[in-house]
């Protein structure tokens, strides 16, 4: 009976594991050049940030992107991003600019500024009306569609939107067989997996991957991390689910303010017909609170019945 990997490739002990260690690089060349479809490929990377298992280890690592340089200096930065939140795609630029800013000192020359490919992938959808699994972000005039090349680009990949199934791995693109692997490796089995992707950058992300499962101290570390990103979405979610909830109960509290202060204004002006006294309009009522309405009426219904006697 064989046995499945089991390890989520997108889980970032696993991911940073494959895409960011040194010797793995083939594993990142090929991701980049598949995302980027650069008209010029990359052949050589400098991982930046290199993997650092003590790193995981002493839980310090909080920045879980990937940072490399090719042949001719260009700049890339890779994340896997497993929780979609509010402020996501300004962060992803606002890190993408400050990549490309960084690279001056006081006084450098602007000429010396390299491109810079900031690449967020989305475990989940971010544009809910947009079921596009990848979008890339340039510096464009709308009128004139000139781009600034060579500066500063964004792309974000959605893989909630990806549903390429197994039978059209043969025809794929090889940005859709990476995302294919990221997504379905830790379901197949090593050597099913082998047959099924055979490119030497899929293989050799494939044994990373798979050993993983077997060294101790590395599954104990992506169970630790897997297990951390699953509390923490818990959380979120529950968050989540408690502010929809305290949202329903305030609007609900609110609507029955609304209604009463409704009722306490027609109330107001049936009362000052009966009296003949001048009908008040409801500009002049509408800005007063509840108790001030509410103290109104009763001074109106009193002098009725102050009438009546």
């Amino acid at each position: 009976m064989t046995t499945k990997i089991g390890i989520r490739a997108w889980i970032d002990f696993a991911f940073r594991k494959i895409f960011g260690k040194p010797g793995n690089e083939i594993c990142l060349i090929s991701l980049l050049n598949a995302i980027l479809s650069l008209v010029k490929p990359i052949v050589d990377v400098t991982i930046v940030n290199p993997y650092n298992q003590q790193e995981f280890k002493d839980d310090k690592l909080t920045i879980l992107d990937i940072k490399a340089v090719d042949q001719d200096g260009a700049i890339y930065d890779i994340e896997m991003q497993l929780s979609i939140f509010s402020g996501l795609i300004k962060r992803v630029v606002f890190y993408g600019c400050e990549v490309y800013a960084g690279q001056l000192k006081a006084g450098d020359d602007y000429s010396k500024l390299k491109p810079v490919y900031s690449i967020c992938l989305l475990e989940g959808t971010l544009w809910a009306k947009s079921p596009k699994v990848h979008h890339a972000f340039r510096l464009t005039d709308a009128q004139s569609g000139r781009t600034l090349n060579h500066t500063l680009e964004i792309h974000t990949l959605e893989l909630g939107w990806y549903n390429l199934k197994e039978a059209d791995l043969p025809t794929a693109s090889p940005l859709d067989r990476w995302i294919f692997w990221l997504m379905h490796a830790h379901e197949y089995d090593r050597e099913t997996l082998l047959k099924l992707l055979p490119d030497q950058a899929f293989q050799m992300a494939t044994r990373t991957l798979t050993r993983i499962s077997e060294i101790t101290e590395d599954k104990q570390m992506y169970d630790s991390r897997e297990k951390a990103i699953r509390d923490r979405q818990w959380a979120l979610n529950a968050s989540r689910s408690e502010g929809i909830a305290e949202g329903e109960i305030k609007g609900e509290i609110k609507g029955k303010i609304e209604g009463k202060i409704e009722g306490e204004i027609k109330l107001i002006r049936v009362l000052e017909e009966i009296l003949q006294f001048p009908t008040s309009s409801e500009n002049d009522l509408i800005g007063k609170s509840l108790e001030e309405l509410q103290s109104i009426a009763t001074t109106l219904q009193s002098r009725i019945r102050s009438r009546s006697i």
